[in-house]
């Protein structure tokens, strides 16, 4: 009994102490706040955001309204859960301040925090939350020039429509999105669950986690009750309501474009040039490569194939030839779940990662029809380890298929000999020309892609070769402005070649086949089931693992990149690949519909040639599914000039695009 006294004694002595350093010190600094120049906030809070056509689609305060014009309930409820004394402190509440010091200190731990609506609105004036002690200084300081120069009414208008509802910054566009009406004809029900998801917008959007929402709103409703604000008919009532979440905002009608927004801002934060605080700037003005028809396609196409499933995907569209991302989804619903998959997740890649070793392959003296024997294999090293690794659906050849064959089947043993006949140091070297990863395992299983690497990562290794050899680099922004239009940021699109253009074509070539009919032998090409929908050429790679479905495909215009899965890992089925497959077809289909076939041009020193692309033989008249294979000149097979003179048409016609 007497250690707990000698503690609580301990402990309001050093509160008593700490209390009267703040009092002095806030009668300093606020005689020093209310002479310092006043903040121009109404301009100093807002970033807009354009897409590459220079159209604003949105903005964190595009919608500002009026303090008068908000709902009473909204205002009444947010004062009521953030900070009831708002109306009488002068920006620090420092009773609460107390208090959340003291039961912070007896439980040794952060436990609770005592933050105002003016604190929490100068942290909304900072493009970042840094949490440096500098950044908490200045924060302070900024609470208190807020307070000395504008009344009550200004700072809670200017925080109700700064602050985060799930992703819809401010109030107004938070009311239009979840409810599809003004701020100032919410009602006490809808209102109250508004006012609940700043605390924690990840888990109290009511669209993301309706159970968390409404146990936040009857906490809201209940404060309100007791500070006087509603009645206990009031309050039941409001909690009983059945409310109907319209998810829309404005006339769109995306559940993705959010992740391409979440994209940018997280990118705004890494780029040096622009100022921390809105106060430097006046607002910026962003301009990214948001392509909305792209943005729309993407999204029709994963409602129309994933949106009764529990599955989630992260998609890349892509202009290779400069880095240009035209739209993203971080997840099939931004509603459901704002964790962008895109920016955040890192997953095992599986087959997309043979690519990579079969152009190293190439570099290194392979051919497209260079053959090793397709078996179930047991691979011994040294200390008496092995490796056995499986084909899909355990399906071997039992004899020698050509490396055409083998990328287009997705052959494991084929892939796990290249590897190793290389030396496994090579594939981590490529992975890091292309910037891939720089901390990839040289072990044989990573030819099968049993790391793990984000899907941007991998979208920059694949654009090399859709581009034919170029170094670019994934963005979303172009420019950022200030609000009087003087450029802060513009992105310096410099390319370098790190590939040979020779092989990138044979490659591309060779991945052009996984949907070739030519190929069906005791296997089929792992894209063959979307055939019928190509009409078109391009490039495609797919990948799978127990967890894991994934897909890379492209032309010279556009690539796409995706995958699909659970978050908490549990197997997925064979199924859930041909739903990737086909949003991955059905988006690129409906991007390129009115342009082009746009396919790459046969380099000089490259010969086409009629083979059987099962064992490399070259073709005769018997040879029913004879394919056109490429080489460096020199390295194809054996052929008569008679014979060479017979190619140059067939390499003609594969210029044209025909396979």
């Amino acid at each position: 009994m007497k250690k707990i006294k000698k503690i609580v004694f301990k402990t309001f002595k050093i509160l008593a102490i700490l209390s009267l350093v703040l009092l002095m010190s806030y009668g300093i600094l606020y005689i020093l706040a209310k002479n310092s120049n006043k903040l121009a906030i109404n301009s100093a809070n807002g970033y807009y955001l354009y897409d590459k056509n220079n159209n604003l689609y949105t903005g964190s305060n595009n919608q500002w309204i009026n303090i008068g014009d908000i709902s009473d309930d909204l205002v009444n409820a947010t004062i009521s859960i953030e900070d009831k004394n708002f109306y009488k402190h002068q920006g620090f509440d420092f009773l609460r301040i107390l208090k959340a010091m003291s039961i912070n200190i007896l439980n040794k731990d952060t436990i609770q925090g005592a933050s105002t609506i003016t604190q929490q609105y100068a942290k909304n004036l900072f493009l970042d939350f840094d949490k440096k002690w500098s950044r908490k200084i200045e924060e302070a300081w900024l609470t208190m020039r807020l307070e000395a120069h504008y009344s009550k009414d200004e700072i809670l208008e200017g925080y109700l429509n700064t602050i985060n509802y799930g992703g819809i910054y401010g109030i107004e566009n938070a009311s239009k999105y979840y409810f599809n009406k003004s701020a100032k004809d919410l009602t006490l029900a809808e209102a109250s669950i508004l006012a609940g998801i700043p605390k924690s917008p990840a888990n109290y959007a009511p669209t993301q986690n309706e159970k968390a929402a409404k146990k936040r709103q009857k906490l809201i409703l209940k404060s309100m009750y007791e500070n006087g604000y509603i009645t206990e008919e009031e309050m039941n009532d409001a909690y009983d309501t059945k409310l109907e979440y319209v998810g829309i905002n404005g006339s769109d009608n995306s559940n993705t474009l959010m992740y391409y927004q979440d994209a940018v801002l997280s990118e705004l934060k890494n780029i040096d040039e622009i100022p921390e605080s809105f106060l430097k700037t006046g607002g910026l003005k962003i301009h990214t490569n948001l392509d909305i028809e792209a943005q729309n396609i993407l999204d029709q196409s994963i409602k129309k194939n994933l949106s009764d499933s529990e599955l989630e995907t992260s998609i890349v569209m892509m202009d290779p030839n400069n880095g240009n991302i035209l739209a993203i989804a971080g997840g099939k619903d931004y509603n459901k779940s704002q964790f962008n998959r895109v920016t955040s997740s890192k997953r095992q890649v599986g087959s997309t990662m043979k690519p990579f070793l079969y152009y190293t392959a190439l570099e290194n003296g392979f051919t497209s029809t260079t053959t090793f024997t397709s078996e179930k294999t047991t691979f011994k090293f040294s200390n008496n380890k092995t490796y056995s690794p499986d084909n899909y659906n355990n399906i071997y050849g039992n004899k020698s298929i050509t490396l055409a064959a083998a990328l287009a089947y997705s052959d494991n043993v084929y892939a796990v000999k290249t590897h190793l006949f290389l030396g496994e140091e090579n594939l981590v070297e490529f992975s890091k020309r292309l910037g891939l990863s720089n901390n990839l395992e040289a072990i044989p299983s990573l030819a099968l892609g049993t790391e793990e690497i984000n899907i941007l990562n991998m979208i920059k290794g694949y654009a090399s070769f859709a581009n034919e050899g170029y170094s670019v680099e994934p963005h979303f922004i172009e420019k950022v402005e200030d609000i009087n239009g003087n450029v802060l940021y513009e992105y310096n699109n410099h390319k370098e070649q790190i590939l040979n253009k020779s092989y990138v074509y044979i490659l591309n070539e060779l991945l052009s086949n996984s949907y070739n009919k030519n190929l069906i032998d005791f296997n089929y090409p792992t894209c063959i089931s979307i055939a019928p929908k190509i009409t078109k050429k391009y490039a495609i790679k797919t990948g799978t693992t127990d967890t894991d479905h994934l897909i890379f495909g492209y032309n010279k215009d556009i690539l796409i990149g995706g995958w699909i899965g659970y978050d908490d890992n549990r197997k997925t089925e064979s199924s859930d690949g041909t739903i990737l497959k086909n949003i991955w077809v059905e988006a690129i289909e409906n991007y390129t519909k009115d342009k082009e076939d746009n396919w790459y041009k046969t380099p000089n020193n490259v010969i086409g040639v009629l083979v059987n692309p099962i064992t490399g033989e070259l073709a005769n008249k018997n040879t029913k599914n004879a394919t056109i294979m490429y080489y460096i000149k020199g390295t194809q097979p054996n052929l008569s000039k008679e014979d060479i003179d017979k190619t140059i048409p067939v390499i003609k016609d594969a210029e044209q695009g025909n396979n």
